[in-house]
């Protein structure tokens, strides 16, 4: 070692040997393998995770990576993405606005999904992208985190090895392979709200070149939120799944995975509450009227007023709906991964995959008895008189629409990926080149039907709005990267590595939309189409004559060049730069179309993003304590992030919505790191920074606005450059403590786990400031979950656990409606998180687990 190598690394040791007192709180990748250190025999526990879709020590990755073992998942209680809430820096997760919990969304780094656009983080099981809904942003359905090899959570755009999407990031389900050892594990939970988990998992050898593994799941849980109108919960969970995998190695070299999985949920829908009506703008559109009740009819705005004061009355765990909610999602899919070792040096690699997904849900927008926006809206229970809030007037309904109701997403995803993978001079070279084939497409009819704008007093007589809709798109790509030690050059430079990558991508996205509403002012078997309030045509020929489509062909490149440097067998250095792109798509609401000078609003622009990075992974040792220190910097410039918003066209009356494009940049801090002060003892934490500004995000409002620039009337253009940026928490950060003491004479071990998150408070809007929109901010949070469990009972193998979530039950909410501005649907609802949970758990392990 040369004499400046050593005094940089001694530098290198002071600094993270000063940072322990400031840092010994943060926790880093949690993991499975340990590796043991003569100083120690507690070692910091490590996992071999795949970021450069080949096997490799976590440590020795120069990404961003958190990677979370099954135990670990366990313990924090992760049984869907919301658990994930601020356990990994700079993520978010939440249902962004959007009517059911199933779709909840990751926003990594300020990046995260929009309204019918892709996810900018997107979640691959066993390499293969989920699918995932236009209408919401869901990927995949329920039971994906369930017997588990490890979870990880990749930090920034991954477009060159992971595709054109993940401008935010990546998230890798790694499940479970066959072994050749027969075994299993059999879980039971009961806990609040008569939680009845059920949960296994059987490894069955074939001989010694088949094995097969098979999982299951049921969870079923009462709703926490009481709906008083319809007698029922909402947020319950009711779902099982399957998964089925089968590994055979037919000859020395050739490896085949094939892996089948199914899911299916049914639930009461999400629990929205009612916080308030846009009363001024109400009136002035002519819904309500500043006088009594008996004066007007029923017009009164106190009739606004009183179903709020009710909703605020009942408090955050009641609701009362005009629409029996329910939320349902169903999928399958069967991946084939097959790798044939052509040499020492090189490994062909395909990976093919076929997945269906359907997602039906109704839900109540304006979480009252009132129709101020209702999707799917049903008929009253037969049990019960309902009254208009304030009122004596009771309230029937008449517009059962269930004979007419469509999935809101139903499609079907075909993947191709050919793989090359070359490992040369002895490991110094490493490189990957493939092609890569998407194809998604509707499988059969999609719609929904929306009643909007009713007046209080019409409840129950409005008739909804039809619309039908379908977006294809088909991606193809072809990619490139490698990396090379110099020290395949001279042993002087043995650590210091190069990686460079390209992709390109040629995206083709085209559908089609039609939309009609029905009014009592039409001549008999009239309506007018949603896409122009002028257009009155016959309701027979409607789903032509309303139609419209619309197509876009983009290509882009991805690229990333990084370099990084191993200054001891424990210290890592890197620096990278990265470019990569989001898909534009299609606008099934669009009002314009770009007539007689108009914008095209029928899709909306790619965006595009340059990030640099720079980061430290290092693990070393406080007299005989191992330590672990990982910090990552990165600024991030995005050129037409995607922003969807409301729209109108005041020259056909129609109101519609669009999706925005805005320049931005984020920059940010993200901390990782544990201790182990004796065996058995961990402690450790995480911290993250996110500064998000816009550059330029100017748009032209239909409706008029109050905007960064001022009040702005009906066609201006309004500037939201000064507004915080959508869905990102400035700061998150969590500790943990986890602790292990065996009880001798094979009595087991008793594990406690005790972890705190906080997430600070998040901008939900999009467009409007603050002022103009209420609850737009969702207020700062923390959550303390706490498991203790007595593994391995007495030799038994079972295991014996109680947990708890949310132990001091904090009352938080998770998301806002964002819709109360004019030119919007003029209410204000919001959802609360989960209450506190409290269970105990049984699991029995037999053979090989």
């Amino acid at each position: 070692m040369t004499f400046d190598r050593v005094c940089l690394v001694s530098r290198i040791n002071g600094l993270l040997l000063s940072s322990v007192a400031v840092s010994a709180f943060i926790w880093p990748a949690t993991v499975q393998a340990q590796q043991q250190d003569p100083r120690t025999t507690s070692a910091v526990p490590e996992i071999i995770v795949t970021a450069n879709r080949r096997e490799e020590r976590g440590q020795d990755v120069p990404i961003a990576i958190t990677a979370i073992s099954p135990q670990r998942l366990e313990q924090q209680g992760v049984n869907k993405e919301q658990d994930l809430q601020a356990t990994i820096p700079s993520l978010v997760v939440g249902p962004n606005g959007q009517g059911s919990r199933d779709s909840n969304s990751f926003t990594l780094r300020g990046q995260g999904a929009t309204f019918q656009a892709s996810p900018g983080v997107v979640v691959y099981l066993n390499e293969v992208a989920l699918p995932a809904g236009i209408t919401l942003s869901q990927q995949g359905g329920p039971g994906n985190f369930i017997d588990l090899e490890n979870m990880q959570v990749l930090a920034g755009p991954q477009g060159t090895l992971f595709g054109r999407n993940t401008t935010g990031g990546a998230v890798l389900l790694v499940p479970k392979k066959p072994s050749d050892e027969f075994g299993g594990w059999v879980k039971g939970e009961y806990g609040s709200y008569d939680r009845t988990y059920l949960e296994g998992a059987v490894n069955v050898p074939l001989g010694e070149k088949l094995a097969i593994r098979a999982v299951g799941a049921y969870h079923d849980r009462d709703g926490y939120t009481r709906d008083v109108i319809w007698n029922k919960d909402r947020d319950d969970e009711h779902w099982y799944s399957g998964r089925v995998g089968i590994l055979f190695k037919p000859t020395e070299g050739i490896t085949n995975y094939t892996m089948v999985y199914g899911a299916h949920s049914r639930n009461n829908g999400a629990g929205l509450i009612n916080r308030g009506f846009n009363i001024p703008a109400l009136a002035q559109v002519q819904l309500c009227a500043e006088a009594p009740v008996g004066a007007v009819g029923g017009y009164s705005c106190d009739v606004y007023r009183a179903t709020t004061a009710q909703a605020d009355a009942w408090g955050p765990r009641k609701t009362g709906f005009s629409v029996d909610t329910y939320a349902k999602t169903q999928t399958w899919g069967i991946s084939n991964t097959t790798d044939i070792e052509l040499s020492d040096e090189l490994t062909l690699r395909n990976i093919v995959s076929y997945q269906k997904m359907k997602v039906g849900y109704r839900y109540d927008g304006d979480a009252s008895i009132l129709q101020q926006h209702d999707v799917d809206p049903g008929v009253l229970p037969a049990d019960g008189v309902v009254t208009l809030p304030g009122t004596p007037f009771p309230v029937f309904y008449r517009n059962e629409t269930l004979d007419s109701e469509l999935p809101r997403d139903n499609f079907r995803v075909w993947s191709e990926e050919l793989q090359l993978q070359g490992n040369m001079l002895d490991s110094k070279l490493v490189w990957t080149i493939g092609g890569f084939y998407f194809d998604q497409r509707p499988d059969g009819l999609q719609g929904s039907r929306a009643i909007t704008y009713c007046p209080a007093v019409q409840t129950g007589l409005c008739t909804a709005s039809r619309a039908e809709y379908g977006t294809s798109t088909v991606s193809k790509a072809l990619y490139a990267q490698a990396t090379v030690d110099f020290g395949a050059v001279t042993p002087s430079l043995d650590g210091l590595r190069l990686t460079g990558g390209y992709r390109h991508t040629w995206d083709h996205v085209y559908g089609f939309a039609t939309q009609f509403n029905y009014s009592s002012l039409l001549p008999a078997g009239a309506v007018v189409c949603g896409k122009d309030s002028t257009q009155v045509v016959p309701e027979a020929t409607a789903l032509a004559d309303c139609r419209f489509s619309g197509s876009q062909r983009t290509n882009s490149p991805s690229w990333l060049i990084g370099l990084d440097y191993k200054v001891t067998p424990d210290i890592l250095l890197y620096g990278k730069v990265s470019h990569s792109y989001k898909a534009g798509g299609f606008n099934p609401y669009a009002v314009f179309f770009g007539q007689n000078g108009d914008p095209d609003t029928r899709t909306f622009l790619p965006e595009k993003v340059t990030s640099y990075e720079i980061g430290m992974k290092s693990d070393f040792h406080l007299g005989t304590v191992p330590l672990r220190f990982n910090v990552a910097g990165y600024s991030t410039d995005f050129k037409g992030i995607q922003r969807a918003t409301g729209d109108f066209n005041l020259a056909t009356g129609a109101g519609g919505s669009r999706t925005l494009n805005a320049d931005a940049r984020i920059r940010g801090v993200e901390v990782e790191a544990s201790m182990r002060p004796f065996p058995g003892l961990e402690i450790g934490g995480n911290f993250s920074y996110t500064d998000a500004k816009y550059k330029d995000y100017t748009y032209v409002t239909g409706t008029g606005t109050v905007a960064c620039n001022g009040v702005i009337a009906p066609g201006g253009t309004a500037d939201a450059s000064c507004l915080d940026f959508q869905y990102v928490s400035p700061y998150i950060w969590s500790v943990h403590v986890s602790a292990e003491q065996p009880l001798g004479d094979d009595m087991g071990m008793l594990a406690l786990y005790a972890a705190y998150s906080h997430t600070s408070r998040q901008f939900t809007e999009a467009v409007n400031l603050p002022q103009n929109q209420p609850g737009a901010y969702l207020e700062a949070f923390g959550l303390l979950n706490v498991s203790l469990d007595w593994r391995n009972v007495a030799g038994s193998k079972f295991d014996l656990g109680v947990f708890a979530t949310n132990l001091v039950n904090k009352t938080y909410r998770v998301s806002n409606s964002d819709v109360y501005q004019g030119g919007g649907l003029l209410y204000w609802a919001t959802l609360y998180g989960e209450p506190r949970m409290l269970g105990v758990r049984l699991k029995y392990t037999f053979g090989g687990g």
